[in-house]
């Protein structure tokens, strides 16, 4: 026993310790007075020393209204309580945060006052008196709304009971499966557990089985596991689906009678050699003077999609398509967006259309907005078209030259104006039919990409300026655009001052314009360099992110005053929304409500980024897979980040990125510096900054945590 007491109270505290455990112990009694005797005898402060230090801190936390003496020799904790509502988050360490609504500082929740809240929980607190040159502080006094009950993990399952095993960064505990909530799970299966009760003294909450996904390990499956972990659905529901075969494929004549036919001119698809939901054509017809007619047509998705059906709340609710690394989740059932809609060669389809008059320098003379019926000739992929534009012949070359010739002139026409030119490359994988991947290569975005994205642009900025900037001087009606706001200027300076050890130079003030010019050059100068990734990474993260909203405010990216997004109905909701209030507003429809659109532009906007997330995270358990056959090797990489808990470094041959542990780098004490991106070391002073070149072997590649841990070779 005397062990015990020593350790709690022991001969020897700092002031620090001692204070945190009263104020603890006072949180703990928020409503009792206790006395000097009570907090000697609780935190087994049994010598002189310890009794004396006690004695001063509580008359600091007197001085400071923390705590009063309500009688002589007892103290009772200030009720200063401010009520204060806004988001909970839970961090595994215990290192619990609220932020408030209004935007103030985010309060420290210490985990005994979390009442068990969960991540991203809405919930209101009170908010303790600060104390000087302390953390504000808070208790968690109810659970407004659960953000998140569903965790997916790997079941552990024991005689009488089961655990789910997570690897959620929020969740410090497993959860805790009575054997009658388990529904059938298997010891390794991989399951997605409804927390149903978090009683207030345990430690872990108690959960159901609600879906298993299968065996750990199986592609499949972690692929439904990614999903699920992001929220997102992995199966299509059977009553949606039902409602896509009832749709006829046959266009009636009279609908055909209503349109403006395009079916006896040129038209073709491009696009990736993947693809199976085509959902833009370009039409070409030569006209007089050197001119050409150029027809952007768009699957006319809401024609069969009727608002408020089943197939339209299932489509708002998902809001956009999920690109997985080896499989599409799509938004609409696979009828409608692969076979119904998608605009396939030799069938006829109904397309919502953009038709450009338009010189050979890519002077727009005329543009019409139209209901069409189109008649695809041709499937291209990228790889086909680019091959014919480098060639100067081939299928239709005449009309793709000189499509090449216009896009060019509209994206030459596009960066005199200010628009950031952000050519990323992306990385793909091989994968065989098992889902494994067998390779790594690199997607660029050639010419054939760029002419297509080009008319793209056009047409998207076309359909907003049509309703943006009414004629006559009216006032313009709700309408969803895509904004993005001016580059973080905080953000702008540290990129500025991170690209000087390299060095480049930014321009940080002036006009928008300036600026973004400015950028066009860092990313010119770089192209090539070993550095290149690492600074157009870093230099994406200065920009804000694009997003819908009904209050335009231009896109700053693209130097466009008025843009939306028009052009990609069979993957994206916003684009249904713009399909029908177009048809609305050109049929002389009244307005629609305001605060209704902007909440349907926050929700796609939200799901836009959730899915971009589930992405990276499928891409990320792909380089480990791909990586654990490569343990021990070696290869040349460049610090890709550096934080508290080690280096990330991104190796050259495949742009896979590990963790080198701070633990595990040896001969020396490092220390983080956050202002200059680096790890620095205490006696040698050895520094490993952001963009440095390095040597690494391959060390571990941990699935479960979509992790890969490096040694420096």
């Amino acid at each position: 026993m005397a062990k015990k007491r020593e350790k709690k109270g022991g001969k020897r505290m700092t002031k620090k310790a001692l204070s945190g455990l009263l104020i603890d112990l006072f949180h703990a009694n928020a409503s009792r007075a206790l006395s000097r005797k009570y907090l000697f005898s609780e935190l087994r402060l049994n010598t002189h020393p310890l009794k004396m230090l006690c004695m001063d801190i509580l008359s600091e936390l007197a001085a400071d209204d923390y705590i009063e003496e309500v009688e002589d020799g007892k103290y009772k904790l200030v009720s200063h309580e401010v009520i204060l509502t806004g988001t909970f988050q839970r961090k595994s360490n215990g290192k619990n945060s609220f932020l408030p609504d209004d935007g103030g500082e985010p309060v420290f929740i210490a985990e005994r006052n979390s009442a068990h809240a969960m991540n991203n929980d809405k919930v209101k607190i009170a908010f303790y008196a600060k104390r000087k040159n302390r953390m504000a502080e808070g208790e968690v006094i109810e659970i407004l709304e659960r953000a998140n009950d569903t965790f997916v993990g790997t079941l552990d399952v024991r005689k009488t009971y089961a655990f789910l095993v997570t690897e959620n960064r929020t969740l410090a505990n497993d959860i805790f499966i009575p054997k009658e909530n388990l529904h059938g799970g298997k010891d390794g299966d991989k399951a997605v557990v409804k927390i149903m009760e978090w009683p207030d003294r345990a430690k872990n909450p108690i959960g159901k089985v609600v879906d298993i996904l299968g065996k750990a390990g199986d592609n499949t499956t972690e692929m439904h596991a990614i999903l699920a972990e992001y929220g997102l659905p992995y199966v299509y529901p059977k009553a949606v689906e039902a409602a896509a075969e009832k749709i006829p494929t046959e266009i009636p004549a009279e609908e055909i009678a209503k349109r403006e036919d395009f079916r006896a001119v040129t038209t073709f698809t491009i696009d990736p050699k993947d693809a199976k939901d085509f959902d833009d054509a370009l039409s070409v017809r030569k006209l007089d003077g050197g001119r050409w007619e150029v027809g952007v047509h768009i699957a006319d998705v809401t024609h069969y999609v009727k608002e408020g059906g089943v197939i339209d709340k299932e489509a708002e609710q998902r809001a956009t398509s999920v690109y997985l690394v080896d499989r599409t989740v799509p938004m609409l059932p696979e009828r409608l967006c692969n076979f119904i809609c998608s605009l396939r060669p030799d069938e006829d389809k109904l397309a919502y259309s953009v038709v450009f008059v338009m010189t050979g320098d890519g002077h727009v003379q005329d543009a019409r907005i139209v209901h069409a019926v189109i008649r695809s000739n041709r499937r291209f992929t990228y790889e086909e078209a680019q091959a014919i534009l480098e060639a100067g012949q081939g299928e239709y070359a005449e009309e793709l030259l000189a499509l090449d010739q216009m896009a060019k002139a509209l994206r030459e026409k596009r960066f005199a104006a200010g628009a950031i030119n952000f050519d990323r490359t992306e990385v793909r994988f091989d994968i065989d039919e098992n889902g494994k991947p067998l390779g790594v290569y690199f997607k660029e975005s050639k010419d054939a990409n760029k002419l297509i994205e080009e008319f793209m642009l056009l047409a998207n900025r076309t359909v907003a300026e049509r309703i943006g900037k009414p004629q006559g001087g009216k006032k313009p009606k709700v309408f969803p655009y895509r904004i993005h706001d001016l580059p973080d200027p905080e953000k702008l300076d540290n990129l500025s001052q991170f690209i000087t050890r390299f060095g480049y130079k930014l321009r940080t003030h002036g006009s928008k314009t300036d600026i973004s010019r400015s950028i066009n050059h860092l990313l010119d100068d770089v192209k090539g360099k070993k550095e290149a990734n690492l600074i157009e990474t870093v230099s994406i993260r200065a920009m804000q992110k694009a997003r819908y909203s009904v209050h335009n405010i231009g896109h700053y990216g693209l130097a466009f005053d008025y843009y939306t997004h028009f052009t990609s109905p069979i993957r994206r909701y916003p684009d249904m929304m713009v399909h029908r209030l177009l048809t609305r507003y050109l049929a002389g429809g009244r307005s629609v409500t305001e605060s209704k659109y902007e909440d349907l532009c926050d929700h796609c906007s939200e799901m836009e980024q959730v899915a971009a997330n589930a992405e990276r995270s499928s891409v990320k358990y792909k380089q480990v897979e791909f990586m654990g056959s490569h343990l021990g090797q070696t290869y040349d990489g460049v610090i890709s980040g550096v934080t508290e808990w080690g280096l990330y470094v991104e190796l050259n041959a495949n742009k896979c990125e590990g963790l080198v542990p701070i633990r595990d780098l040896e001969g020396d004490y490092y220390e983080f510096d956050e202002k200059n991106y680096c790890l620095r070391g205490r006696r040698k002073h050895k520094v490993y900054s952001l963009g440095d070149e390095i040597t690494v072997r391959v060390v571990r590649a941990d699935l479960e945590k979509k992790q890969l841990d490096f040694a420096i070779a």
